[in-house]
């Protein structure tokens, strides 16, 4: 476990301002339109934002955590070792938004601590939205403008209270797939949202959404940050056979599939055979 309160405090400051200036440099990046786009290994795009915003802050991390672990989705080598403690980053999540210069992108970044998310921070800087815990019990949405020396106006957040006659879902925008069409079917469903990148979270941990199923891959830099304000704020993100709590720290750092929801909500066990 990472040691005091204080140390943890120093570490939300840390994280959230380098959000911010990860943030600003993509938001030039963006605003600019001129930027190439590569296929990584795993044919997934890359751009130069996201290896501006992160080297900003894999090295602010180090600076000032050089004893944790580091994992990034930028950084191959990285990923090759497990920690059951590390702090881990996605500094441009939604790429495919940028690219289709959409404004559901943001900066993820997290606390692992034996194997579950505890700290973490999600800024969407396109629409100015920033979320992040405080505690373990405790997640808030800061109100814009954001200043990088003093953090400025808070509300909490809370969950809704679902029905599970009338729920919300919320959806991704790039990966909507007929499979979790199926699976959405067996609730009974009020409202659809769709958004981008690791802001689902957000929506439920907000109350705007009931619950999030993800039928599709992802990597534990997607999620962390997201799932570590999601649960802070009551919330909870389960493996979607098992409907155990999702852990993180395994080499390689693909999630299973999984559901975010709201408490209460009532989970629909697919029987796979």
């Amino acid at each position: 476990m990472i040691g005091p309160a204080v140390v943890k405090n120093h570490l939300i400051e840390i994280m959230r301002i380098l959000a911010l200036q990860a943030g600003d440099k993509i938001m030039e990046i963006f605003n600019s339109g001129d930027f190439d786009v590569r296929k990584k290994n795993d044919a997934s795009p890359v751009t130069v934002a996201d290896e501006a915003a992160d080297a900003l802050i894999s090295a602010g991390l180090k600076k000032h955590f050089p004893k944790i672990a580091l994992v990034t989705e930028e950084q191959a080598t990285s990923h090759a070792k497990a920690h059951s403690t590390f702090l881990i980053v996605d500094p441009l999540d939604g790429t495919k938004e940028f690219i289709n210069r959409r404004d559901e992108f943001t900066v993820n970044i997290a606390l692992v601590e034996n194997g579950i998310p505890t700290l973490g921070i999600v800024y969407a800087p396109a629409i100015n939205r920033l979320f992040y815990t405080l505690t373990v019990e405790t997640a808030v949405e800061e109100l814009a403008p954001f200043s990088q020396t003093k953090f400025g106006e808070q509300r909490r957040l809370h969950l809704a209270k679902p029905d599970n006659n009338s729920l919300i879902v919320v959806a991704s925008k790039s990966h909507r797939d007929q499979e979790t069409d199926d699976y959405i079917s067996n609730y009974r469903i009020k409202d659809r949202k769709s958004a981008g990148s690791s802001l689902k979270f957000c929506l439920l941990a907000a109350g705007e959404a009931d619950f999030y199923p993800r039928l599709g891959r992802t990597m534990e830099w997607d999620t962390a940050a997201g799932d570590a304000v999601l649960r802070a704020a009551g919330g909870k993100v389960v493996n979607f056979e098992t409907h155990e709590t999702l852990t993180y720290g395994k080499i390689g750092y693909k999630n299973p599939f999984f559901i975010a929801s709201a408490d209460g909500v009532k989970l629909v066990v697919v029987n796979k055979n």
